[in-house]
């Protein structure tokens, strides 16, 4: 029977297969099997297993890592002043630089035998989004050494020789690394740098040595000035066969000092004024000894699986820690802006339409959270899952911008006037950095995810691709055959599940909870079989056409990222103990992805290119139409109403962001007038009631209504006192800085008092 069955059924589909799908290039492999698989294989199979991503550790912080955060990172933190970095020293300040190095900052992945903190991926990510929330500037400046670099590269690859020597001068701060890898021809598409290694016997101290012959040119390379040994990315030539007998051995990786004959350390870049040092480094004819690349002569050739596993690792802890500390500042800091900010009378986050900007900003700040801890979850367990970090950064970035701007449109002209009053603008202006950096978010969403995701995720096509690509057309063949019912079997599972699951609202669809997200895991389950049965769909009618239909491709790819970061809030939400104060935020944050994943499902149906195909979806997985729907009004009042009311919950969901001590800072300020004006409500009702009594007047300058509330004994004089004193905090704390006309002294603080006030 399997003899017939081969030659009838899976002859013909192998060699169908052969001609649809093209054959994976060396790059290609190289990227599918440098990542692991997790949790998105799961979700990509249509039958999640949610014991598992239960069973996934909790992140948790060592004691060791709670004390620098609590130490070393608050006194960092203290010392931080964007203001005056971007606008006065262009550069962080060189008692920050002291700092940094002192403390080990640029070390945090490092092991500890050679110096390092060897802090984990949570703490890592933890670091950098607290500097964030204070400095854009100091979080890249921090994040670059401990993401793609030559410490991580070294510590994976590294001869013993180079580790011993390189990685304590990088964790004592002896040598400031940086890594040239884009270029003015090649940025996102690492593959294709045209810089080029020969080679090639040549002069090293007195002597001929094998080595390389260099020639690049690099641009955007943070920490380039500054830098006292550089990690360089290249293709390396081999034309006399001196090394190997290939003549392209392929991209390399090596360690160059700086200072080095023939290497230039160009002028600087301004990435949108913010103050972290960025440039050019250029290297014309530089020959290097051999035992300068990463890794050895063993390792030329292998610089582009290095080179992706390493940014697979950095992409899910540095851009989506920027991400996250957006998410904390603007859900912390519109919160009370919202509050103690009065129009008509009344905190202008009663209005609805301003609620309804900061119930996004509550909502998306707990996605973002919970999406940030999963991801280093799968990094601290030992993974590499590609696809899931390049979810992270991708949606995790662009969730950001449209929270940093929900929170201008909050703040108006506070937030657009520069100073030191400014909390929000250094993230602003980082925001284009996050989204362009470790692969452009245009390219990781509709090349990255899906395109690879499609085959490393999936139960069988990655081995169907090889067995196709299998040299022996018989082994190949027998190969393909054990995979192809199998493959057939489970696509044909999904369509039965989706469909039942669909006409019956998942009634009967299983989930490992019961309580108010039971029906949340039901849901994860449907639409994860809809994800499965649309890849099959894809990738059946498609074929090798799927990587050039990038807009099908990023529409499927988007379904599989709102359900791993759906999946992300119910591990937090169960992580944290169920509770009830969280549950709004939940269920918003949730039934945000389960709309925008069936809203990309259904968007990729219309515009298959085969019609037929767009509509059997449709009508298989979505017979009754698409009724997931965002989160409703209710839901988004709740949260905002929750921003504005300190207490343990708030300072929990806002953790990440900093709140100076110092009566300086405008976050440690904003927070003392929103706790004061929250300690007056009470007060103010008292004084309405006078108003309505008509004791006291509608309008006017607050301390003429006061001393009538006084006279009439509506309030009483320490009553007076405690509101004039909070109303003098709100007063300080909704100004804007203003300088004087040449731009080089800040007037902030001069006093100026208020013509009217109508705070009632």
């Amino acid at each position: 029977m399997g003899f017939v069955s081969r030659n009838l059924i899976s002859a013909p589909a192998f060699n169908l297969f052969k001609k649809v799908l093209p054959p994976l290039s060396n790059t290609e492999r190289e990227a599918m099997e440098a990542g692991g698989v997790w949790w998105d294989g799961e979700l990509f199979s249509g039958r999640p297993d949610f014991n598992t991503l239960h069973q996934y550790p909790k992140p948790t912080l060592t004691e060791e890592e709670q004390s620098f955060i609590d130490n070393q990172l608050e006194t960092l933190l203290s010392m931080l002043d964007e203001h005056k970095f971007v606008k006065e020293y262009k550069d962080l300040s060189p008692e920050v630089w002291e700092y940094l190095r002192k403390e080990r900052f640029f070390s945090l992945i490092i092991s500890k035998e050679y110096g390092g903190r060897e802090f984990s991926s949570h703490a890592n990510s933890t670091i950098v989004a607290k500097i964030a929330t204070r400095s854009m500037s100091a979080a890249i400046t921090v994040m670059v050494p401990n993401s793609l670099g030559p410490g991580e590269l070294l510590s994976h690859y590294g001869t013993q020789a180079q580790r011993d020597y390189w990685l304590p001068r990088l964790a004592d701060g002896t040598d400031t690394p940086c890594f040239a890898l884009t270029g003015p021809e090649a940025g996102s598409d690492a593959g294709g740098i045209p810089d080029t290694g020969v080679v090639c016997y040549g002069e090293y101290n007195g002597q001929e040595v094998l080595g390389v012959r260099l020639n690049w040119n690099k641009r955007y390379i943070t920490l380039a000035p500054v830098a006292t040994v550089m990690g360089l990315a290249f293709k390396m030539l081999d034309p006399d066969k001196l090394l190997s007998d290939r003549t392209n051995v392929g991209i390399t990786c090596a360690l160059i000092p700086t200072d080095h004959p023939g290497v230039v350390i160009g002028e600087r870049h301004d990435p949108l004024h913010l103050a972290f040092m960025n440039g050019t480094i250029q290297g014309e004819d530089v020959f290097i000894p051999m035992d300068w690349l990463i890794g050895g002569a063993d390792y030329a050739g292998k610089g582009w699986r290095m080179l992706v596993e390493c940014l697979s690792a950095g992409r899910g802890i540095s851009l989506p820690a920027l991400g996250t500390a957006i998410g904390h500042l603007t859900a912390r800091t519109t919160g009370a802006y919202s509050y103690v900010r009065k129009q008509f009378g009344m905190s202008i986050g009663k209005f609805e339409g301003v609620a309804e900007a900061l119930g996004r900003i509550g909502g998306l700040n707990y996605l973002l959270e919970a999406t940030r801890t999963l991801t280093t979850t799968a990094l601290d367990q030992g993974q590499k899952p590609g696809i899931v970090t390049a979810i992270a950064k991708y949606h995790m970035t662009e969730i950001a911008r449209t929270l940093i701007n929900d929170s201008f449109d909050i703040h108006g002209g506070r937030a657009i006037q520069c100073g030191p009053m400014n909390y929000l603008s250094s993230s602003y202006l980082g925001v284009p950095v996050a989204i362009t950096v470790e692969g452009a978010n245009i390219l990781t969403r509709n090349l990255m995810i899906f395109g690879q995701g499609a085959t490393r995720c999936h139960p069988y096509v990655f081995q169907e691709m090889e067995a196709a690509a299998n040299p022996d057309h018989q082994e190949g063949l027998k190969a393909f055959d054990k995979l192809l019912f199998k493959h057939i079997g489970h696509a044909t599972k999904n369509s039965i599940g989706g469909l039942f699951a669909a006409t019956t609202g998942s009634m009967f669809t299983t989930s490992p909870v019961s309580g108010p997200t039971k029906r949340h895991y039901k849901n994860l389950k449907r639409l994860s079989k809809a994800l499965a049965v649309s890849a099959d769909f894809a990738m059946l009618t498609l074929g090798g056409e799927l990587k050039r239909k990038e807009l099908i491709s990023a529409r499927l790819g988007d379904g599989l990222s709102y359900l791993y970061m759906a999946s992300a809030v119910l591990k937090k939400y169960q992580d944290e103990g169920c509770l009830e104060a969280d549950l709004d935020h939940v269920d918003y944050a949730v039934e945000y992805c389960f709309y925008h994943a069936a809203k990309s499902l259904n968007e990729a149906y219309r515009n298959f290119p085969s019609g037929f195909a767009g509509k059997t979806l449709k009508a298989l997985l979505f017979p009754l139409g698409n009724h997931y729907k965002l989160p409703d009004d209710k839901v988004t009042l709740r949260i905002a109403n929750k921003l504005m009311v300190p207490g343990e919950a708030r300072d929990r969901l806002t953790h990440l962001c900093y709140v100076g001590k110092d009566d300086p800072d405008s976050i440690g300020l904003l927070e003392s007038a929103f706790v004061a004006m929250h300690d007056i409500k009470g007060l103010e009702k008292k004084l309405a009631a006078g108003v309505k009594a008509g004791t006291v007047a509608r309008k006017g300058l607050l301390k003429d209504r006061l001393a009538q509330a006084l006279e009439a004994k509506v309030l009483t004089a320490e009553e007076v006192a405690q509101i004039e004193a909070a109303d003098a905090l709100r007063y300080r704390a909704i100004q804007v800085d203003h300088f004087s006309h040449d731009m080089k002294t800040t007037l902030t603080g001069t006093k100026t008092e208020p013509t009217l006030n109508n705070a009632a």
